[in-house]
């Protein structure tokens, strides 16, 4: 397996409210883990909101006894959800802070994919697709045929996200799963860097990267380069698919 991952500021904003969590070694009973997440929240609480989340999750999956992997991670995240909600309780300067949460693990020949919010999981295979929905109010428009996908792309309230981990006493997660095939490609990214470049542009950086390094690097700069108006986070990783 290779991977390599990259968060950075952005051109515009002062804080970074990104995290990204990668282990190609096993955490608890499963054998690899990746994790993307975008705070939200003033005063600090974006950064810290994903900082939290995600080690909670990664603390959650080391302890447990549970092998399955969507429950495995469905506890875990609940468990991150109830706990954020404590510390905002706890701490009113944090009050209505929240994150996104793309989580992904590769058993066998097999991805399991569990997302909340609007960062996003792809996968190259040929062309680029994305394998997670964003749940956001633009992308409810766009599956309810309210409005096209070049719509949602220039819409003013398309950062708007319709669930996070933090948000909501019931958390929502939609899961996904993939037989990967070899020469499988899988990208992990925030919203800074899919509303800076579009999927096309995406995929041609990925396919002409000389390896996964080079791919991140030349994403984040990409991003940046287009305005870098948010945090940039990118992962990608090719596992071994014999």
């Amino acid at each position: 397996m290779k991977t390599f991952s990259q968060t950075d500021i952005g051109a515009i904003r002062d804080s970074n409210q990104d995290y990204v969590y990668t282990s190609e070694s096993p955490v608890g009973n499963l054998p690899n883990l990746f994790i993307v997440a975008d705070g939200m929240g003033g005063h600090n609480a974006g950064d810290f909101a994903s900082k939290y989340t995600v080690e909670q999750i990664v603390s959650y999956i080391e302890h447990s006894s549970l092998t399955d992997p969507v429950e495995l991670i469905t506890e875990a995240l609940g468990e991150a959800n109830a706990n954020l909600i404590q510390e905002a309780k706890d701490h009113p300067q944090m009050a209505g802070m929240g994150t996104t949460a793309v989580i992904m693990t590769i058993i066998g020949s097999c991805m399991y994919v569990a997302n909340v919010g609007d960062s996003r999981l792809y996968l190259l295979r040929g062309g680029l697709r994305q394998i997670t929905k964003d749940h956001s109010l633009v992308q409810e428009m766009v599956r309810m045929g309210e409005m096209d996908a070049s719509e949602a792309s220039k819409h003013p309230d398309k950062n708007i996200i319709t669930r996070a981990v933090g948000a909501f006493e019931e958390l929502a997660i939609d899961f996904f799963d993939e037989q990967l095939r070899p020469g499988d490609e899988i990208l992990m990214c925030s919203d800074g860097l899919t509303n800076m470049v579009d999927d096309m542009e995406i995929g041609q950086i990925m396919q002409t990267g000389r390896d996964v390094v080079e791919q991140v690097q030349k994403l984040v700069d990409r991003a940046n380069r287009n305005g870098g108006k948010d945090n940039i986070t990118v992962a990608i990783i090719i596992p071994e698919i014999s």
